[in-house]
């Protein structure tokens, strides 16, 4: 049952997101309480923006609990990883991260979901997509479902 959490995005507070802790075996799986999990999403205010063009856009979300390191790669075009894919998807892919990269400002409440990963020693988000929140309501809301759902789902899984 637990891994069926691994490829979803599991809704986290940044407390719980930097509590992670690595699989030794898997460098692509990290483990909450014993459930591996694979991607996170977390709903925050954009507190940090720093943009290498052509390469990424590293921001910080803090949700209230501590902040969460994310990156939103900008290097599509040049980068080897997207060598096999079609050409025009890879364009595509490009095209919708630099939108995302010029849209992210400081102050901003967004949703930010994608693969988790570490760099340098810290755990982060390895950004897939970002939703704009102008619900006020929205960090509080995220807030309830991450409580709702570790002590209905994510907490079920033996350690």
């Amino acid at each position: 049952m637990a891994a069926n959490l691994y490829n979803t995005h599991v809704k986290l507070l940044a407390f719980d997101f930097l509590s992670l802790s690595p699989n030794p075996r898997d460098p692509s799986s990290f483990s909450r309480k014993g459930a591996p999990l694979s991607r996170a999403e977390t709903v925050g205010y954009v507190v940090t923006r720093d943009l290498k063009y052509g390469r990424f856009l590293r921001f910080t979300i803090d949700d209230g609990t501590g902040c969460i390191a994310c990156v939103l790669w900008l290097n599509q075009l040049t980068s080897p990883h997207f060598s096999r894919r079609d050409p025009s998807d890879v364009r595509s892919i490009a095209s919708m991260a630099e939108k995302l990269a010029s849209e992210i400002q400081l102050g901003d409440v967004a949703r930010v979901r994608g693969r988790i990963t570490v760099f340098r020693g810290i755990v982060q988000i390895t950004v897939s997509d970002v939703a704009f929140e102008t619900d006020p309501n929205a960090q509080i809301l995220h807030w309830l479902d991450c409580v709702r759902l570790a002590n209905k789902c994510y907490d079920k899984f033996p350690s």
